[in-house]
C-alpha cells in the first residue's frame, strides 16, 4: 500500500501534463501512486497511457464526465494511499 495517492484530474491539459507528471515522478520520496483521471481529449488519454506504461505506480481512469469534483471523487474511490492529495 502506497503512503500517498496523488490524484491528477486532466481535461485538455496535454501541453502541461508531461511536465506535471515528470515533476511528481522525480520526487525524492517514492512511496506513492498516481491516479490520472483523464476526461479527454484523446491527446490527454495518449499521454496518460504512455506514462502508465512506463511506471507501474500510475493508474489511468478515462471519461468520467463529472467535472473536476467528480474526477477527484473517482480518484479517491480507487486510491490506496494512507494520504491523498490532488494536483490540479
Amino acid at each position: 500500500m502506497p503512503q500517498i495517492s496523488v490524484i491528477v484530474p486532466t481535461y485538455n491539459t496535454a501541453k502541461y501534463l508531461p511536465k506535471c507528471l515528470d515533476s511528481i515522478l522525480n520526487q525524492t520520496f517514492q512511496d506513492f501512486e498516481i491516479i490520472i483521471v483523464s476526461d479527454g481529449p484523446d491527446e490527454d488519454h495518449k499521454i496518460a497511457d504512455e506514462y502508465s506504461s512506463m511506471d507501474k505506480r500510475i493508474t489511468v481512469l478515462k471519461d468520467i464526465k463529472k467535472d473536476l469534483g467528480g474526477a477527484r471523487n473517482a480518484g479517491i474511490k480507487i486510491a490506496k494511499g494512507k494520504y491523498i492529495c490532488s494536483i490540479d
